[in-house]
């Protein structure tokens, strides 16, 4: 697989908006639907759902660089962070830190100084 750096017209991309318009279209209507469901659930099946959401992405986004963090450790982690009730689980070094000081992810490459 060749990194988006490494490709001879980073970092200028182009692409087919033709071809990404379905898509974009049942990205978006997928989206307003989850949004619409999501304001309606128990405040605490969102918290459960956010913390989801995000480690799904903690750990896929790690595991695209070879890495392997526990998703249970990032859960707790996550959820330490956001201040939710969080088990007594010990959070290793690879798994703490995954939000910013704001509360949003930060990506693997930002948070391994890579």
């Amino acid at each position: 697989m060749t990194w988006n750096w490494q490709q001879t017209h980073w970092p200028d991309f182009s692409w087919d908006k033709g071809r990404l318009r379905k898509a974009e279209e049942h990205f978006l209507v997928g989206a307003g639907v989850f949004a619409g469901a999501f304001k309606h659930l128990p405040q605490s099946d969102q918290e459960q759902l956010t913390v989801e959401a995000i480690s799904t992405e903690a750990v896929t986004t790690s595991e695209i660089e070879g890495e392997i963090l526990d998703r249970a450790s990032v859960q707790s982690s996550i959820r330490k962070q956001l201040g939710l009730a969080a088990d007594s689980r010990r959070i290793g070094p690879t798994e703490e830190g995954y939000l910013g000081d704001d509360g949003r992810p930060l990506s693997y490459i930002r948070r391994s100084g890579v």
